[in-house]
């Protein structure tokens, strides 16, 4: 088994009409089901913000690695739609002032590091923008 970097702990009752939080007390969370009258967040909502900060480190990872200077205004637009037979996404970029083809590099870099595309790869639909 390989080594554990972090272990979040979250504790959800009420499923996607619910309340999460986790043991350390950083996140408490009301959800609410998607495109119901809730003031909630939802489970794709939270997935989204996930995966786009993970991505954006993996990013600079693999920037720093090429040796590419990311601009602070890097950012990512993620889309997480929940389908009738799962999730598809889609991962929109913007790296200002870095050349596309570089870009594309730091993408297809980060997208084999990054837990999250590494958990999902081959599971569901992935876009990049």
């Amino acid at each position: 088994m390989e080594k554990v970097l972090y272990t979040a702990r979250v504790h959800t009752i009420g499923g996607r009409d619910g309340v999460s939080r986790s043991t350390d007390g950083r996140l408490d969370v009301q959800l609410s089901a998607p495109g119901s009258a809730g003031s909630g967040t939802n489970p794709e909502q939270l997935f989204a913000a996930g995966w786009s900060a993970c991505f954006l480190s993996a990013l600079r990872i693999a920037a720093g690695h090429m040796k590419v200077t990311l601009p602070a205004s890097t950012a990512i637009d993620a889309e997480v739609d929940l389908t009738e037979v799962g999730l598809a996404v889609r991962l929109r970029i913007s790296i200002p002032g870095v050349g596309r083809e570089v870009a594309q590099q730091l993408i297809r870099a980060a997208h084999e590091t990054c837990p999250y595309s590494r958990a999902t790869r081959g599971h569901i639909l992935v876009e990049f923008l």
